[in-house]
């Protein structure tokens, strides 16, 4: 039985962290947090990493975590960080390997509420305000998001309703008979 994946696309606290647990706990699948996974690696938060080593430096553990994720075996749910999207590897990386991918669209205003409610420790992008760049990042971001999406989910829906949309992606899209 091949593999299946799910991997969930997005900005920062648009719930991929949230959501992917309980997917996969759902599903009977492992799940795998990439900016967890790339702490662990690195030793150290990755706002520390971002501060030493700099953004190029952590994009590069990021791609090597991706696809040391992604060749494990085994079903999985993965939730990627927000920018791992803005390489064109790992972009081809997640097309590949990252089975059904589900971009979790939140609006930039209910994006920065939630930031500044809490950062969680997230490096700033621009040298400014985490919650303050919010708009600025995410129009770079959100054409790659969709490009490498299959499905793009509202969310902003109440948790309950996305796990079991989510649920409902994986199973229907295990149907199909050509690839997606």
């Amino acid at each position: 039985m091949p593999m299946r994946r799910l991997s969930l696309i997005g900005y920062r606290a648009c719930g991929k962290s949230t959501l992917g647990p309980l997917v996969a706990s759902r599903l009977g699948w492992r799940f795998c947090d990439l900016d967890h996974a790339i702490t662990a690696r690195i030793g150290m938060p990755i706002s520390a990493y971002f501060s030493v080593r700099g953004e190029s430096a952590f994009r590069d553990v990021e791609t090597a975590e991706l696809r040391t994720t992604l060749e494990m075996p085994g079903n999985l749910v993965l939730a990627t960080g927000g920018g791992c999207i803005l390489r064109e590897k790992n972009r081809g990386i997640i097309r590949a390997f990252g089975g059904v991918r589900v971009y979790l669209e939140v609006p930039a205003e209910i994006l920065r509420q939630r930031l500044s409610g809490d950062a969680g420790g997230r490096p700033s992008l621009t040298g400014g305000n985490v919650a303050d760049e919010v708009s600025q990042v995410l129009a770079v971001r959100e054409p790659l998001y969709r490009a490498v999406a299959d499905v793009v989910l509202d969310g902003t829906k109440p948790i309950a309703e996305l796990v079991q949309a989510l649920v409902a992606i994986v199973e229907n899209h295990g149907q199909k008979s050509a690839p997606g």
